[in-house]
């Protein structure tokens, strides 16, 4: 079993063994920060519970994992299970990936307007160049994050996706990473980017699904770039299975007057940290970040969120509920930033959490950062049990004990699905959410 700093110098030497395949397909430019990547990733190393930022959050169960290069099976795999565990229908425009790779056979382009660039960012990248170099790796910092650095320099292939000015589709466009690992432990590498240019409104669901049995170990990155005035909503959905891992970061950029918002929703996962960033960069602008957390037996769920309200006149709203039964845990680290010139920031940052077991355990920190004093920000965090009241009017009312309790839980959590917007999307939620609580997501008997 390899210790933490052998498991770094595998990935190193993984990317060594592939470094002239790279070169010979990337453009210069690529090359450059595939090599800079690298280089970070090996001088960062892993990151442990001594850094500031991952200090509850223990990441040696990863690095014990023998995890083997995601091979290219896009040609193979038939798609057993897929519209089963998709939310929307089949007709809608989707991408799907398999460990990474854009199967296009699995794909469909159909309801997506003329203009609109989609499909996989590596067979774009030769026709594309300067357009993906201008946004490609800009914003989602490898210099700074060990896991950014190791899917900046080892990515082979993920989603690109370019809405032109003025362009408003109805509904929403999904990107679907597949992992359907059974027997040998796969590590893949998927990388989006999107460009919503000036003036358009645009829907993109992001969709993690875990297929096989097995344990798979998902590094990825996301770039959203917002251009002024546009309206843009991002659903990101995680439902691999709770033996994998999950590591990703999301970074938005956002223009002047640009309206953001992320629907965060993880289900699965043994380890799973969601990093979302936004960066408010011209004024007018405004964000919404909303989450949902699930977790059970003895499941880790984090999220790391970030508002950076760099110009004034900026606006954001954050509100992730968490519900955690068995020995499970989570963490919230929600941090607001305002900047010395941005004057007249609006930000309200809420945490709420449910804890059905008294074995589960949730660290909150709800974070601000004020360097002006022109402003209002509010956040807090709350951590509690189910209404001992409220069970028991449910109880007098006829109700039984597990549906008395799962009533409650559902409430909490329709908060924050009455904020998913598109309806296909909404229901999908709900039935995983019910789902769960039909497994037990609290098996202990009301008293």
């Amino acid at each position: 079993m390899p210790d933490v700093i052998e498991q770094q110098e595998l990935y190193v030497s993984s990317f060594r063994a592939l470094e002239r395949e790279f070169a010979a397909r990337d453009p210069r430019w690529l090359t450059r920060i595939r090599q800079e990547a690298i280089r970070a990733f090996a001088d960062l190393g892993f990151p442990t519970i001594h850094d500031e930022e991952w200090r509850f959050t223990n990441i040696t169960p990863l690095t014990k994992v023998m995890f083997q290069a995601a091979p290219d099976e896009t040609e193979t795999w038939k798609g057993k299970g897929l519209e089963q565990a998709l939310p929307g229908n089949s007709q809608d425009a989707r991408l799907v990936f398999v460990y990474g790779y854009y199967c296009e056979r699995l794909s469909s382009l159909r309801g997506l307007a003329g203009g609109v660039e989609a499909g996989s960012l590596a067979d774009l990248l030769p026709k594309l160049d300067g357009a993906i170099e201008a946004h490609l790796a800009r914003y989602a910092d490898y210099r700074i994050h060990p896991f950014v650095a190791l899917n900046a320099a080892c990515w082979q292939d993920g989603a690109y996706l370019r809405f032109p000015k003025g362009m408003a589709l109805k509904e929403p466009v999904h990107l679907v990473y597949v992992s359907t690992a059974d027997e040998v432990p796969l590590v893949s590498f998927p990388r989006t980017l999107i460009v919503a240019e000036r003036e358009t409104q645009a829907t993109v669901v992001e969709s993690y699904i875990g297929l096989g049995a097995g344990v798979c170990f998902s590094n990825a990155v996301t770039e959203i770039v917002v251009g002024e005035n546009a309206v843009f909503d991002h659903y990101k959905l995680q439902t691999e299975n709770e033996q994998s891992f999950h590591l990703a970061a999301l970074q938005v950029y956002q223009d002047r007057s640009a309206h953001f918002s992320s629907g965060s929703i993880s289900v699965g996962g043994a380890l799973v940290r969601n990093e979302v960033k936004a960066v408010l960069d011209a004024e007018g602008a405004e964000c919404a970040l909303n989450g949902l957390y699930l977790a059970r037996g003895r499941q880790h769920v984090v999220n790391h969120t970030t508002l950076d309200h760099a110009k004034p006149h900026g606006a954001s709203r954050e509100l992730y509920h968490g519900i955690l039964d068995d020995h499970s845990s989570g963490v919230f680290n929600g941090r607001i930033i305002v900047r010395p010139g941005a004057q007249k920031t609006d930000a309200i940052q809420k945490n709420r959490n449910l804890l059905l077991s008294p074995d589960a355990v949730i660290d909150t920190k709800p974070q601000l950062e004020i360097y002006n004093n022109d402003v209002r920000c509010t956040h807090g965090a709350t951590i509690g049990q189910l209404d001992l009241e409220a069970l028991f009017y449910l109880r007098s009312r006829g109700i039984g004990a597990e549906d008395a309790r799962n009533i409650l839980i559902y409430a909490f959590a329709a908060d924050i699905l009455e904020r998913v917007k598109p309806a296909s999307v909404r229901e999908w939620v709900e039935n995983a959410l019910h789902a769960r609580l039909a497994q037990g997501l609290s098996r202990k008997e009301a008293r």
